[in-house]
């Protein structure tokens, strides 16, 4: 619904950025036709929104992520920072974007931003390490119009340890395991990137593993034991529960007053059931089944003990929400457990309002002014963490997902 205001037919919708999670290099061509639906033809103005692809490392750490995503928007070449480079031993600059894909970016030229998985902590993390100056005193976190999340791992997942993080040792990683694999997977990448598709960038240029800068001998030690993937500095230890309770002790994810917030919780199981709700979706088979073993998953096994397991949230802060605090733990959508998709911090620590997503007819329920410096959570019943995005099905919760989300970005610009 749109708010009654005077609006500027010739103004130029806030561009979009999309920012894509773990192992997400796809750009537009997986996530289809959804613009079309952003943009209806019932809209307050006639023109169409810009939507930014913009490419980060798959499986690099969310301060990486972050430095790359501001210099891909704005160009030039991209610097981690002299201190963290130091610290997890990888050169302080990256690759140089000769053109930025946004460079006008500022206070007056501000961006919506929309983060899927693991691109949802990235932008929690530009903005705040904009907060902080990292990049200069002249970019503010009010370049940030908006930021909405789609299944984000704010808070860490479960799936992470069960994919061969250890429980009482992170960023360590079990032999043999599917981690493991995936970490000589991405040194195998890097190394032989100068001939492969840039589909399959890794962005491991400040790292120099590609055969170009990083002899044979050296990719073979990395093969035995990876010091990137078992490190501090990678998404495995950004997504565990121990690395997202330091963020939360170093108040990163503070909600900035100025800008918009949203996010997507999904989910697959259902309240207090051991089982996942079914699908006919082939592609949803490995979801259904990590699942499963993430309901099944011994949270006491962790070491440190996470914080949010002495939480004692109580759930009439948002009564939309059909699963309490315990079940929120368990309950997932294949991938994030719901509690981590909310928001950083607890309900208790921070500004939150919590609503549920009616398919049936094609918009959020419960739904207020668009009001800055407060989460505005959606739960999605029955959505898998691939359902909304980034593979485009064509179903008809997509096209309602995005036609709702089109509605909200046109009430935040007009705000």
């Amino acid at each position: 619904m749109a708010f009654d205001r005077d609006i500027d037919e010739s103004r130029q919708p806030i561009p979009l950025v999309i920012v894509e999670g773990f192992l997400g290099f796809a750009g537009a061509g997986l996530w289809g036709n959804f613009e079309e639906h952003i943009n209806l033809p019932n809209s307050s103005s006639s023109k169409n929104r810009k939507t930014i692809f913009a490419s980060v490392g798959p499986v690099s750490s969310l301060h990486d992520r972050a430095c790359e995503l501001f210099y891909a928007l704005l160009g030039g070449t991209v610097d981690y920072g002299e201190e963290h480079a130091m610290i997890h031993g990888h050169s302080r600059y990256g690759r140089t974007h000769n053109h930025g894909l946004y460079p006008q970016w500022s206070i007056e030229n501000p961006l919506h931003f929309l983060g899927h998985s693991l691109g949802g902590p990235t932008i929690t993390k530009l903005q705040w390490l904009m907060k902080l100056g990292f990049f200069g005193s002249q970019y503010n976190p009010d370049m940030i119009r908006s930021i909405s999340t789609i299944s984000a791992p704010f808070r860490g997942t479960q799936l992470v340890y069960l994919l061969g993080e250890r429980v009482d040792s992170a960023p360590s990683v079990r032999p043999f395991s599917i981690g493991s694999i995936l970490a000589k997977s991405v040194h195998i990448l890097s190394y032989f990137s100068p001939f492969l598709p840039s589909i399959l960038d890794m962005h491991s240029d400040s790292r120099s593993l590609s055969m170009r800068h990083s002899s044979f001998m050296s990719f073979v030690k990395h093969l035995w034991h990876s010091e990137w993937a078992e490190g501090r500095d990678a998404t495995p230890f950004d997504v565990t529960f121990g690395a997202a309770d330091e963020r939360e002790e170093m108040m990163e994810g503070l909600l900035n007053p100025a800008t918009f917030y949203r996010s997507y919780a999904a989910s697959i199981t259902k309240p207090h059931a051991s089982t996942a709700s079914s699908s006919n979706s082939i592609y949803a088979v490995p979801l259904y089944l990590a699942s499963l073993a993430m309901n099944s998953f011994d949270f006491s096994s962790l070491y440190p003990t996470p914080s949010f397991l002495s939480e004692n949230q109580t759930t009439n802060k948002h009564p939309q929400n059909s699963h309490s605090t315990h079940d929120s733990w368990y309950a997932n959508d294949g991938v994030v457990p719901v509690f981590s998709q909310w928001h950083p911090f607890s309900c208790r620590d921070t500004k939150c309002r919590h609503h549920t997503f009616d398919y049936t007819n094609h918009k959020a329920l419960n739904m207020d002014k668009p009001e800055p410096g407060i989460w505005d959570v959606y739960t999605l019943d029955d959505t898998h963490h691939v359902s909304i995005a980034p593979l485009w099905f064509n179903t008809p919760r997509q096209q309602a997902f995005w036609q709702d989300f089109g509605r909200w970005l046109r009430d935040v610009d007009d705000c």
